[in-house]
């Protein structure tokens, strides 16, 4: 589904990743794995067309897009639920969900991923008329990953999912991932969290200042005494 060749971005005069390649198929759940600054966001945002390449390429179906504006590739169905979740704090919880759909003009379509993304945060169908800024974290993460899912992505890139919440709330989150890619979704997931984001995941990636430094299934990176040693120190969820 997603190809990343040779990808290569810069901010100014500072090279933050490196010949980056790596891959996705359909149905996946793909964890990137590494310490901050690895270039994780980085990879993310270039992906969805918010930072561009200084050299490489980004093909999506075997098409192009690198070279694409990001709104464009929303509407390739590619789509991110950012890290800090980026909602809008003084617009509604519907509001916020309605403008994740505004490259659909087909209402039978926007409506019925709206009923899907309240049955899967009963919450936020709880909060529909209440100000973003004004719900919790989590509900904040289930907002800015349900304002993703309006497009109705197929691939869906998430980033630090987990980052401030506790961990009953982590558990929720993930398991709600689970759900979003059981019903049709590839996921692309950045998270500090690896023991977490391996036990979900199908394969995964580690970063290293921009470089990839390994790539093996979920399972295997699990077992893996570098890994372990470097991301698995955490207490298990």
């Amino acid at each position: 589904m997603l190809e990343v060749k040779n990808l290569h971005v810069s901010y100014g005069n500072v090279q933050v990743l490196h010949g980056i390649e790596l891959s996705v198929n359909q149905g996946e759940i793909v964890t990137l794995l590494g310490a901050n600054g690895a270039g994780k966001s980085t990879t993310l945002n270039t992906i969805c067309g918010l930072v561009r390449p200084t050299a490489g390429e980004i093909h999506f179906d075997g098409e192009p897009i690198h070279k694409l504006p990001a709104f464009k590739i929303v509407t390739r169905k590619i789509t991110q639920a950012p890290e800090g979740r980026r909602i809008f704090g003084t617009l509604t919880v519907q509001e916020n969900l309605d403008l994740g759909a505004f490259t659909s003009k087909n209402q039978q379509r926007i409506k019925k991923s709206l009923d899907w993304i309240l049955e899967l945060f009963p919450r936020l169908a709880e909060r529909r008329d209440q100000l973003a800024g004004t719900l919790s974290g989590g509900e904040q993460q289930m907002l800015a990953i349900g304002r993703a899912l309006m497009s109705n992505p197929r691939l869906l890139l998430l980033d630090e999912p987990s980052l401030g919440l506790a961990p009953v709330l982590v558990r929720q989150i993930f398991q709600t991932i689970r759900q979003i890619n059981e019903a049709g979704v590839t996921v692309v997931l950045v998270e500090q969290n690896a023991r977490v984001a391996l036990k979900l995941a199908t394969r995964g990636y580690v970063m290293e200042v921009g470089h990839i430094v390994m790539a093996d299934s979920a399972a295997a990176l699990l077992e893996n005494p570098d890994v372990v040693q470097a991301y698995l120190g955490a207490a298990d969820l």
